[in-house]
């Protein structure tokens, strides 16, 4: 499946063996201070730091998967020109109507007796917009998850600059409740991995993506998720360059890298070990480093997820609600390094 995944552009990335999750990085990286993205791991055919490792090299493949065929298969999905709808199925306390399609107000006269996951507020956007329910689109590839979920795959052209990741629940942009997206910053699980949980399993007969709609990439444009391309630095002779306020991401990964190691220790203990507790300061903190500009939510809820995963595999569910909920809460309190405020 990585060979076949890598033959169509997408590059790939070890997921640990029965996981959903990237395996650990390696002892060097542990301790290193340096961004994901910046590895020199990577140069050598290293798999540290997740989707960042994520190649099309056929000769990293076939080293990576011929000598650990256990290992799962994720997908860069921002560099592999794809966008994923994350339909989650979770058992969840449904929020107020206000958060369910944010940006959109849902009258109360409507009836929402019955709403209970993805599946539903993905539908009522769709019958909004009174267009095709993505998660029947028989056109293109559709995966069923473990969990009772459901990933529905898209490509944008080579040109466009594509979508950001986001969380459903997340207090930044979020298409609709329990509804994720899967594009830079993120990956998606292959088809046909197995983990502990269960296989993801192709839905009728599309195995390939087919491209994004123009009402959908319409939704993820009017909610923030398109990138932004940096414009081209320019340098004036005429007004000085303004003085940085806000740190450089290194700073940021310090601060958040030994709350992470404190959840991550938590492995070792099966209980009594203050998970929750430990998690929750992790993300608060982290909300606070977005709020202020320090991080980009789709690294915290990355690193955060894998760090949750690895401690209590299994508890995704859990997990997920305690960071959504945190990192909420965090970013009413940006992080400066001057003082809080």
């Amino acid at each position: 499946m990585a060979r076949w995944c890598a033959a169509r552009g997408w590059p790939v990335h070890p997921l640990a063996p029965g996981r959903k999750t990237p395996p650990g990085n390696c002892d060097k990286c542990k301790k290193a201070d340096h961004l994901p993205q910046d590895c020199p791991c990577h140069a050598q055919n290293g798999w540290c730091h997740g989707f960042h490792a994520a190649t099309l090299n056929p000769a990293c493949v076939d080293a990576w998967w011929g000598e650990h065929p256990r290992l799962g298969v994720g997908i860069a999905c921002g560099p592999g020109h794809l966008v994923v709808i994350d339909v989650d199925a979770h058992s969840a306390p449904v929020p107020d109507r206000g958060r369910l399609l944010p940006g959109i107000a849902i009258p109360g006269e409507v009836d929402l007796e019955g709403l209970a996951s993805g599946f539903d507020t993905l539908a009522l956007l769709s019958a909004y917009r009174g267009q095709p329910n993505p998660a029947e689109d028989s056109t293109t590839l559709r995966v069923r998850t473990p969990s009772g979920g459901l990933h529905v795959w898209y490509r944008v052209p080579d040109a466009h600059p594509g979508y950001r990741s986001s969380a459903g629940s997340s207090a930044g942009a979020a298409l609709a409740w329990q509804v994720d997206i899967r594009g830079h910053g993120g990956y998606i699980v292959a088809p046909t991995t197995r983990t502990s949980q269960g296989r993801y399993v192709p839905v009728g007969d599309a195995r390939e993506p087919a491209f994004l709609p123009a009402w959908l990439a319409g939704e993820l444009d009017r909610t923030g998720h398109r990138v932004v391309p940096a414009p081209a630095a320019t340098v004036s002779t005429d007004v000085p360059a303004p003085r940085r306020t806000r740190s450089a991401p290194t700073r940021a990964l310090r601060t958040l890298e030994p709350l992470l190691a404190e959840v991550a220790s938590c492995a070792a203990v099966s209980e009594g070990a203050a998970f929750t507790e430990k998690l929750n300061r992790a993300a608060y903190t982290a909300g606070g480093l977005v709020a202020a500009g320090h991080l980009t939510e789709a690294l915290a809820l990355t690193l955060l997820t894998a760090s949750a995963d690895q401690a209590r595999p299994g508890q995704e569910r859990r997990s997920q609600s305690v960071i959504v909920s945190a990192l909420q809460a965090g970013v009413r309190r940006p992080f400066h390094y001057e003082g809080r405020s």
